[in-house]
């Protein structure tokens, strides 16, 4: 991951990828998981998505991953919320009622410092990464979360067509990465309206991944 092209976009304020409402495709299939009330959800590389203040009113417990600690620091405030701010093995846990924020490097996250997690809500993070992380993200991300439940998002298309992120995730790729240890569902495949970036055909779809 290209740690600087991320800083740099959030220090300019250049986040066009972070949406003004909640993700429909969250409101539409997350109660596909079946989590209990007060379940942990984690979302990876989060930003600071309105999704976690959904999550949070929904009465679930919320754990995410950023690298920024601008998207931390603004997601809290714009929660209204004061976080308490601790070093824990190489990133730093933002922490409030419900919710925690470990920001720095999700690779130096491990499952002792993440701590329990029902299901993973992954909208923007596999697809943020590109072709030689991928591998390496998803090995962490089943380690860590002890292959939790996932609801994922990602986008399908002519990548020679342009660059990510967001990348394009192929059906066949996905399947290299977690059919092995679960069971692939696609809940919704739909063409983005005008285009990805209005640049070029592409789909997005949500899968549900259920560990076998």
């Amino acid at each position: 991951m290209d740690e600087k092209f991320w800083h740099k976009k959030w220090e300019s304020n250049d986040i066009a990828f972070h949406a003004a409402t909640p993700n429909p495709l969250l409101l539409s299939y997350f109660d596909q998981l079946g989590l209990a009330n007060n379940a942990r959800v984690f979302l990876p590389l989060c930003g600071k998505t309105l999704d976690i203040g959904w999550l949070l009113n929904q009465g679930y417990r919320v754990a995410g991953a950023e690298l920024s600690t601008i998207a931390a620091e603004e997601l809290f405030s714009e929660l209204g919320l004061t976080p308490t701010r601790s070093e824990l093995g190489g990133v730093q846990r933002y922490q409030a009622h419900h919710l925690d924020i470990f920001v720095g490097d999700i690779f130096a996250l491990n499952s002792e410092l993440l701590g329990p997690v029902d299901a993973i809500y992954d909208r923007a993070a596999l697809v943020a990464l590109p072709d030689t992380l991928r591998a390496a993200y998803t090995t962490l991300l089943k380690a860590i979360t002890h292959t939790a439940p996932q609801l994922l998002i990602n986008y399908d298309y002519d990548q020679t067509a342009q660059a990510g992120p967001p990348f394009s995730i192929s059906d066949a790729e996905l399947a290299s990465h977690y059919q092995a240890a679960y069971h692939v569902k696609l809940l919704s495949s739909d063409a983005v309206a005008g285009g990805l970036k209005g640049k070029c055909p592409a789909l997005e779809k949500v899968w549900l991944l259920l560990p076998r």
